[in-house]
């Protein structure tokens, strides 16, 4: 199969597009014919060059949100079955999505959104689990409750827009100036063009902060969180920045969950939310869609086609 691959430590100029072998299935798993996989350009910053008991991952394939087709499965799975159309989060200290196919754990998998064509349901798992787990499981985010939501317009943040406003929260959210008008039609009920105010200038006794783009903007954002309110990261562990704080930092990494797809589902397949897809690169363009992720902050997300796209629930 065609895959990108990385065979050292780095950045984009790391990736290789070549020839690799199809992945062997292990208990439990399904192989998926990948349709289209969606890039995380921060990935190169997590720890994903070593298994968890030490050893080297490489040559390794990038890109763990996926869509496509499942193409075989193990013996011992017994609710999917070779043709559906499927869409997920792999394991991370497994190969990515970047490839022709990918084996991924079978309950790590979901059926695809009815009403997405594979692209955008690629866009999905990652962000809307992220902004979902975030939200609803670390904040307990309810009704009526303030939220101020960093990076609004990136892949977490679109979905954590959308989700805080679905279930009645008050939405603040920061961007930049581009992206102001975007934010608001997300649904948000404020939005702070990021580089021309400094939002703790404008931003009080919120109860929850989900920071999406770390660096100073995780300290400043203590000053705006009310007293015994949360402050949830992705960026970064919590170290000495949560002493003395009077209110509850945070920082966990999205976990793969069927439930919560199927639950994404219905709210896509109902049109109270949807995935923001930037723009769409063929696979060999990996390197250049990796560069304009960390370069340009695009708007949700940047995609990898793999295959042809029927958008449909069988191939």
């Amino acid at each position: 199969m065609k895959a990108i691959r990385m065979h050292r430590r780095g950045g984009p100029d790391a990736l290789v597009y070549e020839d690799a072998p199809i992945p062997a299935l292990q208990p439990g798993d399904a192989l998926v014919r990948v349709h289209a996989a969606s890039i995380s350009p921060a990935e190169f910053t997590w720890h994903i060059w070593e298994t968890p008991d030490g050893r080297s991952r490489l040559p390794l394939i990038p890109s763990h949100e996926v869509s496509g087709v499942v193409a075989a499965v193990a013996s011992d799975v017994r609710d999917m079955r070779v043709g559906d159309a499927v869409y997920g989060l792999t394991d991370l200290f497994r190969d990515g999505g970047a490839a022709e196919y990918v084996a991924v754990r079978a309950t790590d998998l979901a059926p695809k959104p009815r009403s997405l064509e594979h692209a955008s349901a690629a866009a999905t798992p990652l962000s809307a689990l992220t902004a979902w787990q975030a939200l609803f499981d670390h904040a307990r985010l309810t009704p009526g409750k303030r939220v101020l939501i960093h990076g609004a317009a990136g892949g977490v943040g679109s979905f954590a827009v959308q989700l805080a406003r679905w279930r009645g929260a008050h939405v603040i959210g920061t961007a930049s100036a581009r992206n102001v008008d975007f934010v608001r039609e997300l649904g948000a009920d404020d939005v702070i063009d990021y580089r021309a105010t400094s939002f703790e200038t404008l931003v009080r006794d919120v109860d929850v902060v989900l920071d999406t783009v770390g660096g100073t903007t995780t300290e400043r954002s203590w000053s705006v969180v009310r007293r015994n309110g949360l402050l949830v990261t992705i960026v970064r562990q919590p170290s000495e920045w949560m002493v003395g704080r009077t209110a509850t930092g945070l920082f966990f990494i999205v976990e793969p969950r069927r439930t919560q797809l199927n639950d994404l589902s219905r709210l896509i397949d109902a049109g109270t939310i949807r995935p923001i897809v930037e723009a769409v690169l063929p696979l060999n363009q990996a390197r250049e869609a990796y560069e304009r992720g960390i370069r340009d902050h695009p708007r949700g997300k940047l995609v990898l086609a793999v295959v042809g796209d029927n958008g449909g629930a069988r191939p």
